[in-house]
């Protein structure tokens, strides 16, 4: 995600063909940033609509995923601001600070949502409590305070060991958070109320089960996202060899699972029939 790993020394002899091989990879990334670019943009400007427009659940309901999606709007426009600096060097430190964006802010937003889904299910008071609009604003606002020194870390980050362990550390502390969420969803979903009606019952049922689907696919996408970037960059340290092929495969995973979590709100706003999503 970064062209830190692109300095390591290689022989004279194979200077050439490490040469055409990196310019082919720079091809493929254009062409992939490019899809994403041309496919992700809309998708995410539709769901924004969608949620302003009141569509879905509300604003105040779908106020991290909004957020999202403006983050991820924020992540098109980056991969068009690297096309453009391939080009054009004077605005090559710009893609390069905006990779907060990519590395916090799209993990972090999913990591909200999950952590709302899980109070809502298991613990419904406290969830009440803070349902207003006014504590999601308070927890967007301090997440994009994070994401802004994130992005200023991306910039000042020049080692290539001190930035893959930042991107290892941050994948770990949001999916230790996701994944105890979607344990804690799991064991409050093989738990019924003994007093309870049936029909109660297999509403609250299926309240837990698509809160558990949505943690699931989003840890899950999360995995793809950040797993193959996080082993690739440490193998590169440990090699001082930059494996193409280990990257390209990283970023064709970073962009394929990137689109999961948008079409899982358009399933549940009734605008992609898909029968495997919740």
């Amino acid at each position: 995600m970064n062209n830190y790993t692109v300095n390591f020394t290689t022989p004279e002899a194979s200077t050439n063909s490490t040469t055409d091989s990196f310019w082919l990879i720079e091809s493929l990334r254009i062409c992939v940033f490019s899809m994403n670019l041309l496919f992700g943009f809309p998708t995410h400007s539709y769901i924004i609509w969608l949620i302003i427009t009141g569509t879905g659940s509300g604003v105040a309901s779908e106020f991290f995923n909004l957020n999202l999606s403006v983050c991820e709007l924020g992540v098109c426009l980056n991969f068009l601001f690297y096309i453009m600096s391939v080009f054009f060097q004077g605005i090559s430190k710009l893609p390069l600070f905006l990779l907060g964006l990519s590395l916090t802010g799209r993990p972090l937003f999913q990591c909200l949502i999950c952590v709302e889904r899980y109070l809502a299910v298991v613990h419904p008071v406290t969830f009440l409590k803070y349902k207003p609009l006014r504590y999601r604003v308070i927890c967007c606002t301090a997440a994009w305070i994070t994401i802004l020194g994130s992005c200023f870390l991306c910039l000042l980050i020049s080692d290539n060991l001190k930035f893959t362990l930042f991107l290892s550390g941050q994948f770990f502390i949001f999916f230790s958070i996701q994944l105890f969420c979607l344990v804690a969803v799991l064991r409050a979903l093989k738990q019924s109320g003994p007093g309870e009606r049936r029909r109660e019952r297999e509403e609250e049922n299926h309240m837990k089960r698509r809160a558990f689907q949505i943690i699931l696919i989003t840890t899950v996408s999360m995995t793809i996202i950040y797993v193959p970037f996080a082993t690739t960059g440490f193998i590169t340290i440990l090699t001082n060899h930059y494996i193409h092929g280990l990257w390209i495969t990283g970023f064709i995973c970073y962009i394929l699972a990137g689109f999961v979590q948008p079409a899982l709100y358009l399933h549940r706003t009734g605008k992609l029939s898909c029968s495997c999503a919740p």
